[in-house]
């Protein structure tokens, strides 16, 4: 049996690009919405590669994901951002916490 490995399942996640139109199903956000959030800087795509399509990463989508949930309980879209960007914030030095652990760990055996 496979031992579950969170760093590379992390690592999967990062290389994963997805089309604005897939985006759109995922999230359940018009890609109209999509650009004018990209356009005012809440979010980002990829650069842009063959056909000029818009790509975004598994981070961007879980952003989208999020500030929806929040718009979705009655936050404004600045208060659904702020919130967003703090919960990211937090889920980002809780991974690095996790990171600095397993070096640790790992450099214990050695």
């Amino acid at each position: 049996m496979n031992e579950f490995n969170f760093f590379e399942e992390l690592e999967f996640l990062t290389k994963l690009k997805v089309g604005i139109g897939e985006t759109s199903e995922i999230t359940g956000i018009p890609q109209r919405q999509l650009r004018y959030w990209e356009n005012k800087g809440i979010i980002s795509s990829l650069p842009h590669e063959k056909g000029n399509v818009r790509r975004y990463d598994y981070t961007t989508i879980k952003k989208i994901l999020l500030i929806k949930e929040q718009l979705d309980e009655g936050y404004t879209l600045e208060g659904a951002i702020k919130k967003v960007n703090k919960r990211i914030e937090y889920v980002e030095e809780m991974f690095e916490k996790i990171k600095e652990k397993e070096n640790q760990d790992d450099n214990q055996f050695m």
